[in-house]
């Protein structure tokens, strides 16, 4: 049995601003950076073979103050499958503005439905549309090998891969907040199945 662990970065300074990131390389706050010491804190006593992130300097940031502070230095694998959603034309604008423009119903059926994407973005079955195979082919590949997985990415994207692992239904993982810079732990058979879940934060 091996262990997941999917960790969502720190907080961004859009995070902070209440904008909209998606494709956007934006930084770590410095609290952002402190939830990345955290969550390597967390899962200080989880031994750790690979990990993976995405193509966004948020995500990578997260992962490299994880693995400093647990001193590790292991495989890292970037990929931009692992990116967060693409927000299209919302992108940099503030939640709040875009809910007076558009309307809170609206932009709510933007941020939270499951097959409906904002204008010239994607929707979350379009992020699962390439996270959950990127997922199912490499990261699970490690998993059968035995490994422990470590892969820092986003709300959405780790979203995606939480609503694969648990069966959710497109209902179900509307519900679903992953907070910033908290580790989920996932005990995996070889085959994907989960076994246990823990929330370390």
């Amino acid at each position: 049995m091996s262990k997941l662990i999917l960790v969502r970065h720190g907080q961004s300074l859009w995070n902070l601003e209440n904008r909209f990131t998606g494709w956007v390389d934006v930084p770590l706050t410095e609290q952002g950076k402190q939830e990345a010491v955290q969550a390597g804190e967390a899962i200080r006593e989880i031994p750790v073979h690979v990990a993976y992130t995405s193509a966004l300097s948020r995500a990578q940031d997260t992962l490299r103050i994880m693995l400093e502070t647990l001193n590790l230095d292991i495989p890292v694998i970037r990929d931009q499958a692992l990116n967060e959603r693409m927000y299209g034309d919302l992108q940099g604008m503030n939640k709040d503005d875009m809910r007076k423009e558009f309307g809170e119903e609206q932009v709510k059926i933007w941020r939270r439905s499951y097959d409906v994407p904002p204008p010239n973005g994607e929707s979350l079955k379009d992020t699962a549309a390439r996270s959950v195979p990127f997922f199912k082919r490499c990261i699970l590949g490690d998993i059968r090998q035995g490994k422990n997985v470590l892969v820092a990415a986003h709300g959405n994207s780790n979203r995606s891969i939480v609503m694969a692992l648990e069966n959710l239904s497109p209902q179900e993982v509307l519900a679903l907040e992953l907070g910033t810079g908290v580790p989920l732990v996932y005990d995996l058979r070889d085959d994907g199945t989960v076994v246990s879940k823990q929330i370390l934060g």
